[in-house]
């Protein structure tokens, strides 16, 4: 695919990239070497600390995983890891009933200190570029539907669907992050070489204004607290009471047939109802 200029879509991811890179002062590169995945691993383990003191994933399984055809990766500061990702390959079932490639990006981290530097985007930004190379064409994730600065990261800075609603989609997670609350999920469908996508890489996409809202009787806004995972820690019955307010009209919205369009400048999921 080209775009306007005559530039393909993988110069175009490149750079993006490249930018993305320079602007979060990192550089991302994937993991094959058993002691480079040991980065990766103890990155999802500082990020996720488990209750029980284990681990969250294992190398050998990195190490697995990399060699039967997946990604992992990890962004550096110098000779620092601060940041890393995996996913492995699968397939999802077409509206023809082929079967069709995808990348699943099971767990993506940003070290607590290294937040709020741009290092997600980076991180995803090179999950695209790599799956661009291996002609796969869609990259999927699972997200908590809570959690604000996942959804502008999502929606606004990589251009993603988001589909489907899954309640306890990982039943008890025992990390210190989710432990004790329900683990639903909606999931990320990002269409690699799509327009949304390059647009959003080449500079994100704007939130949606009150005027862009309002004005259409089809959009409406279904807000999401500040900050579910402090809440969380202070309030856990607040954090409850959340949690099933926004899966009911999550899940209601998207039975209906509407989808989320966008983000508002507060930072809540901007929906669209089906047009009959």
């Amino acid at each position: 695919m080209l775009y306007g200029s005559g530039v393909t879509v993988q110069t175009a991811a490149r750079a993006a990239l490249d930018a993305a890179q320079s602007r979060a002062g990192v550089v991302v590169r994937s993991l094959t070497d058993l002691s480079e995945l040991h980065d990766a691993r103890h990155i999802f383990d500082a990020v996720w600390p488990s209750v029980a003191g284990g681990s969250q994933v294992q190398a050998n399984l990195l190490r697995a995983i990399v060699h039967a055809g997946g990604h992992a990766s990890a962004a550096y500061v110098g000779d620092q890891p601060v940041a890393a990702a995996f996913g492995f390959c699968g397939r999802h079932r077409g509206a023809d009933g082929t079967w069709h490639d995808l990348l699943h990006s099971h767990m993506a981290a940003v070290l607590d200190e290294y937040r709020d530097r741009h290092i997600g985007s980076a991180l995803k930004l090179h999950q695209r570029v790599w799956a661009l190379e291996q002609s796969i064409p869609v990259i999927t994730w699972s997200f908590d539907p809570l959690v604000r600065r996942n959804a502008r990261l999502n929606v606004l800075k990589l251009g993603v669907e988001v589909r489907g609603y899954e309640v306890n989609f990982y039943g008890d997670m025992d990390d210190a992050l989710n432990s004790g609350d329900p683990s639903d999920r909606v999931f990320a469908w990002w269409v690699v070489d799509s327009e949304r996508a390059a647009r959003a890489a080449g500079g994100g996409i704007e939130p949606l204004t009150d005027f862009e809202i309002e004005s259409d009787d089809r959009r409406f806004v279904i807000e999401l607290p500040d900050d579910i995972v402090a809440l969380r820690s202070t309030d856990p019955d607040a954090a409850r009471q959340w949690r099933l307010l926004v899966r009911d009209r999550l899940m209601s919205a998207f039975a209906d047939g509407s989808v989320i369009i966008g983000i508002d400048s507060t930072g809540n999921y901007v929906l669209e109802r089906h047009r009959p």
